[in-house]
């Protein structure tokens, strides 16, 4: 008999317990695959942030900062709060801007100064590319 009381004791608890563990509140928790565009993205903007407080840090753009009246420290707290969206976008302008300078710019001033060289070896007699040149010999 007290074999039995005894064997029941221990039900009784461990029953307890497991009601008490079930009845505790439980995080869920969800899990999702993550796109390779939004880790890219990611890394990304962690590079464009660097190269954008390297870029801060040199002494020429302090220099020209300072004598806009920007303190360097401020600067490189706002591209710090910048979010990864407005990294992004200051990213694919930055071959838009002047200082920045565009390869499409590159690629036509070297198209015209080779039209111009061909243009005068053409008139001084030299080559014979454009039709609408006259030489001075063919009159």
């Amino acid at each position: 008999m007290f074999g039995d009381r005894r064997f029941a004791k221990y039900v009784c608890c461990f029953v307890t317990m497991t009601m008490v563990l079930m009845s505790m509140p439980v995080q869920t928790v969800q899990a999702a695959m993550v796109r390779t565009e939004t880790v890219l993205t990611l890394s990304t903007a962690k590079n464009v942030r660097e190269n954008l407080n390297q870029f801060l840090k040199r002494e020429d753009v302090k220099a020209i900062m300072m004598a806009q009246g920007i303190s360097p420290v401020e600067a490189t707290a706002r591209v710090d709060s910048l979010s990864d969206a407005e990294i992004m976008q200051i990213a694919d302008k930055m071959d838009q801007l002047p200082a920045g300078g565009s390869t499409f710019g590159v690629i036509m001033g070297t198209a015209v100064i080779i039209f111009i060289v061909l243009l005068i070896t053409d008139i001084l007699g030299y080559t014979d590319i454009f039709t609408f040149v006259k030489h001075p010999s063919s009159k």
